[in-house]
């Protein structure tokens, strides 16, 4: 008896939860092109493409200066104008600075990226707003991103990509 009881209770939960769930609303959304359209996402993008120059160009005249050592060391040591104590000391100049070198592309990617974040962070902040405003308003239980394209089905009456477009300013 007592089993039959929890058996009872048990499917009842499941049922329960079988509706509920069923009984939400699911949308979804196309971030990726609605990132596409707002303009503070483009100027991001020029200002992070204009500091990947400026750092870019930096090194690379830390790149041709090196060259022109290493050309330079190469020289003395076919014309015999360095010792061996001497040209062990240049080249392990040279392998100091390769090291610099290397550090500071790897320091070039870090603040690429620290920037990226500082600039769209807000952007996608205010995104998801507009996105959760528009899921509220419309009575949504959830939003899917349809960016990836992973939806293998969907209903186009629950596309809210042009609504969040028209909260973010954009139709």
């Amino acid at each position: 008896m007592n089993q039959v009881f929890r058996c009872l209770t048990t499917t009842a939960i499941i049922l329960a939860s079988i509706v509920t769930i069923s009984a939400q609303k699911i949308g979804y959304v196309n971030r990726g092109s609605l990132l596409a359209e707002i303009p503070a996402v483009k100027q991001a993008n020029n200002n992070l493409e204009a500091l990947q120059k400026q750092l870019q160009k930096k090194a690379e005249g830390m790149i041709t200066e090196f060259r022109g050592k290493y050309e330079d060391l190469q020289r003395k040591e076919q014309q015999g104008e360095l010792s061996p104590k001497q040209l062990e000391d240049e080249g392990q100049k040279l392998r100091e600075e390769e090291v610099k070198i290397q550090q500071y592309q790897q320091e070039m990617q870090n603040q690429l990226a620290e920037k990226q974040e500082s600039l769209l962070l807000p952007i996608l902040e205010d995104l998801n707003a507009k996105i959760a405003e528009v899921a509220k308003e419309s009575g949504y239980g959830y939003i899917i991103d349809d960016t990836a394209g992973i939806l293998l089905y969907k209903e186009e009456g629950h596309d809210v990509t042009a609504m969040v477009k028209k909260k973010l300013g954009l139709d």
